[in-house]
């Protein structure tokens, strides 16, 4: 049973797997009855890595509500605007690490640490490898504070016949963990 609408934060860095960020605002738009509101950043390096792997720059249509990487002004900047959790994806091993030190640099980060700070959901689907210890460590790091690293590794048991259902057994999966009650297959049921 679905409860209270949640206010949610997506951010998208420049890693590569625009496709999961794709996948990820296609659920939102799915799931729209229990979201109140969607702030969404993207990097400068994310339009770019999109425009490059998905051939288009369809993330200019999305009906959300864009901050810009230096408004420290906007809402999501502060934990007083009661923002229940903060997705990245796919989230870059340079912001997991700025994450890590605290380091705010930008509203991605800020709003990263405003998740970390108020003790509520922050979940980074990693995009990277093979993993470097520093990365190992950044991890541990804010798995450490309360963060959820959920890396960007599909799954196969669904037996997906896309690209967009392989990439959604990774979205699914942080949805769910951002409080989204998500349909799709779960292990063990028919």
């Amino acid at each position: 049973m679905i409860q209270n609408k949640i206010k949610l934060v997506v951010g998208v860095t420049g890693a590569s797997g625009a496709i999961y960020a794709k996948v990820l605002f296609d659920s939102l738009l799915h799931y729209k009855d229990q979201i109140e509101e969607v702030a969404v950043l993207f990097s400068d390096t994310a339009k770019g890595v999109w425009t490059y792997e998905l051939g288009n720059s369809d993330f200019e249509k999305l009906s959300f509500i864009f901050y810009k990487k230096d408004d420290f002004y906007s809402p999501i900047a502060s934990g007083s605007a009661g923002y229940d959790a903060m997705i990245i994806c796919p989230c870059s091993m340079g912001t997991l690490g700025r994450i890590a030190s605290g380091v705010s640099n930008n509203l991605m980060t800020r709003a990263a640490d405003v998740m970390l700070k108020e003790r509520r959901k922050l979940i980074l689907v990693a995009r990277e490898t093979p993993l470097s210890l520093i990365h190992i460590n950044n991890m541990k790091t804010v798995t450490e504070a309360g963060g959820i690293i959920c890396p960007a590794t599909p799954s196969f048991y669904s037996k997906p016949e896309t690209i967009e259902a392989l990439a959604a057994t990774v979205t699914n999966r942080a949805l769910a963990l951002a409080g989204i009650e998500v349909k799709g297959f779960r292990w063990g049921e028919k």
